[in-house]
């Protein structure tokens, strides 16, 4: 019998089961499927990796070798530990693409660590067996490769076939799912959709690839299906600009072609009961930092329970968690377009301009608009974002003269907020009527560490047996109560609260509590995203109270809110559309493309789908769903990428200035006149 032997072979061996161990671990706590084809796809990455380290790390002394191999194996677990930690945390995946949002990051570390469960440190199981066997196989021979031309030849050969065999499972047909929204191969050029990119290919392949086109940026081949050709188009009576049309035929960037050709595809949704409800009304949306279903709740928030009974509520809206959570919902709640998954596309595309953004609808029916937030631009640059939308103007923490603290945690009372705020908003010239954006912060995180506003109603929901952590989130959302009940005592003493139409939304739930505190509040299942629903509201004082089932999102704000006040808008050019025409096809879409409604919830990550009743659909109608969920998502970020509508705006003005012109030729021609004689 041979001696055994310390040597390559066995090291590669080793490293593989090692780092695949970390892989099926991770897959595990994600609850992604051990059996497919994405895991032996993972254990080839997985060979080919510990291949190359191996083979580099072969040629050295056995002290050498040994610290080479520990390190990377204790890099995947590391790496592998942060991202399950992260997508339980943030609902995201850790990108190179946010770290613009560093400074935020590192300000809720604290937070981020305690939200850790003790089974997420599993994954430096096989890092610590891979020390334990180390210690033993000191005591056998250590057989150093040789550098020669042999044996580079025999290691790149194998790294070749290895190479070879892995980028098959990429392109072979029945390695992809049927269902799957992005193909491997696209996925591989650019992991967009991380959920996806992580399930198929692993977590160091997935950094690998994110690390790439965060260097070397990649602009994707869209493969679109246009929604409706110009026979099959509704007839609507709605009346939009035509140039969109020909802008469609001509126009020579392919991008921009594009861009013009999907939007002129789109239906336009015509008028219906509900237009022009409440024309010529004042406006106030409220975007509620941090509020979930839990304030629907009589014995606690009175006032939001004021203007959700006596008003309308959506009963299944969400609010998806993106990157950059706050500032990319907010973004989006604005324009109706999807914001770009793995990018904090807010602060990234600030000098973006949208004149189809709510602001900016209203400034043309001659609102005066002004946005309003209680903290400062630390985070997110809203004095740019919000003015390039049309804000007339926009007041932070310190031109609200807010007491706003420096210090992570301790952020302002919305209470005091928001009577800062009317003060300016009813100090207004009253001939026009208004539109205000109001950004809450009071229910932000963290819950787990004592500061004003999260003690200051603690002790009512300790006596009701609420654990620390959820009494301090519900006595800051109490503090958001306080604030409705402000706003309302203030217009009613102004004598317009008739004349106001009031839309309450969230950015997101409280995503640091996790499903084990929210679930103590809420009663019922979280899981299908259903974490991520959050209150919809619509309120005006003489309104008819309702409640609605559709499925619903920020993403349809802006085109709900222009049809019941009557704006000229295109609905062509919004990712959502206006949930109260008999068109609206009930669908919520959340940010890795999954999606969900009355029928079925479809997993994008595992492409499958769950189905709440009797009513299916065919492969042929999920694919088809996919198809035109995928087409906004990719559409939305092309626009964003190149700027779309500061172009498209640029179009229309040229246009008009054209017939401008031509109507003041005419009308010289047809009154005899020389232009000349005008002085």
């Amino acid at each position: 019998m041979k001696k055994f032997k310390d040597n390559y072979l066995l090291s590669l061996i080793v490293t593989t089961i090692l780092t695949f161990t970390i892989e099926i671990i991770f897959r595990i706590l994600n609850n992604f499927s051990i059996l497919s084809y994405s895991s032996l796809r993972i254990l080839i990455s997985c060979f080919l990796l510990s291949l190359v380290i191996t083979s580099i790390a072969s040629f050295c002394k056995r002290w050498l070798r040994n610290t080479i191999i520990a390190i990377y194996v204790l890099f995947y677990a590391i790496y592998t530990c942060l991202q399950v930690g992260f997508i339980n945390y943030l609902g995201v995946y850790i990108s190179l693409n946010t770290s613009s949002q560093l400074e935020a990051v590192t300000s809720l570390i604290g937070d981020f660590l305690q939200s850790f469960k003790i089974s997420y440190l599993c994954v430096f199981i096989p890092f610590i067996i891979l020390i334990v066997y180390f210690i033993l196989i000191k005591r056998f021979e250590y057989k150093r490769q040789k550098f020669n031309i042999k044996n580079n030849l025999i290691y790149i050969v194998l790294i070749f076939i290895s190479a070879f065999i892995y980028t098959y499972t990429i392109n072979a047909s029945f390695m992809q799912d049927k269902l799957q929204t992005k193909s491997n191969n696209e996925l591989f050029i650019n992991p967009s959709i991380p959920t996806i990119a992580v399930n198929q290919f692993g977590t160091l392949v997935f950094g690998a690839l994110d690390l790439k086109t965060y260097l070397i940026p990649v602009e994707e081949e869209l493969n679109l299906i246009y929604a409706n050709s110009n026979e099959d188009k509704i007839v609507s009576e709605r009346e939009v600009p035509s140039l969109l049309d020909e802008l469609a035929k001509n126009e020579d960037n392919k991008k921009y072609a594009t861009l013009n050709k999907y939007f002129a595809s789109q239906n336009v949704t015509g008028y219906n009961d509900y237009t022009g409800m409440f024309e010529g009304k004042n406006v106030i949306v409220i975007l509620m930092e941090s509020v979930n279903d839990g304030i629907i709740n009589e014995k606690y928030f009175p006032n939001f329970m004021k203007l959700y009974n006596e008003g309308w509520h959506f009963n299944n809206n969400y609010s998806p968690r993106n990157s950059c959570a706050t500032g990319n919902n907010e973004f989006s709640a604005m324009t109706s377009l999807y914001s770009i998954y793995n990018t904090c596309t807010s602060n990234t595309y600030k000098k973006n301009t949208y004149f189809e953004a709510i602001f900016n609808l209203f400034n043309n029916k001659g609102y005066t608009t002004t946005s309003m937030h209680d903290y400062y631009d630390w985070y997110y640059a809203r004095n740019t974002i919000h003015t390039n939308m049309g804000s007339g103007k926009y007041y932070n923490a310190n031109a609200l003269k807010v007491n706003a603290s420096n210090k992570y945690g301790e952020w302002a009372s919305d209470a005091e907020f928001m009577e800062k705020a009317m003060d300016i908003l009813l100090s207004q010239d009253m001939d026009k009527p208004f539109m205000t954006w109001f950004t809450t912060v009071t229910p932000h995180t963290p819950y787990t560490v004592p500061s004003p506003y999260g003690d200051l109603y603690k002790e009512l929901f300790i006596k009701d047996n609420y654990n620390t952590a959820v009494s301090r989130y519900l006595s800051k959302v109490k503090v958001t109560d306080d604030a409705l009940g402000i706003m309302l005592d203030r217009l009613e003493e102004a004598g317009i609260l008739d004349d106001t139409l009031i839309v309450l939304l969230a950015d997101h739930q409280p995503y640091s509590l996790g499903k084990g505190h929210v679930s103590t509040f809420l009663d019922y299942d979280l899981n299908d995203y259903e974490i991520d629903r959050t209150p919809l509201v619509i309120y005006n004082s003489e309104m008819e109270a309702k409640s609605f089932d559709m499925y619903t999102s920020y993403i349809n704000l802006v085109p709900t809110l222009a049809n019941l006040l009557n704006l000229d808008y295109d609905p062509r050019l919004y990712m959502g559309s206006d949930v109260l025409d008999d068109s609206y096809k009930s669908l919520v879409v959340f940010a890795d493309g999954s999606w969900k409604n009355e029928i079925a919830y479809y997993n994008a990550a595992k492409s499958k789908i769950k189905y709440y009743g009797d009513e299916t659909y065919t492969d042929e109608e999920i694919k088809e769903i996919n198809n035109m969920v995928n087409n906004k998502i990719e559409i939305s970020s092309m626009a964003i990428k190149n700027n779309y509508f500061k172009y498209l705006e640029e179009k229309y003005t040229e246009y008009n200035n054209d017939d401008d012109d031509e109507f003041i030729e005419d009308y010289y021609k047809e009154n005899n006149i020389c232009p000349k004689e005008i002085v």
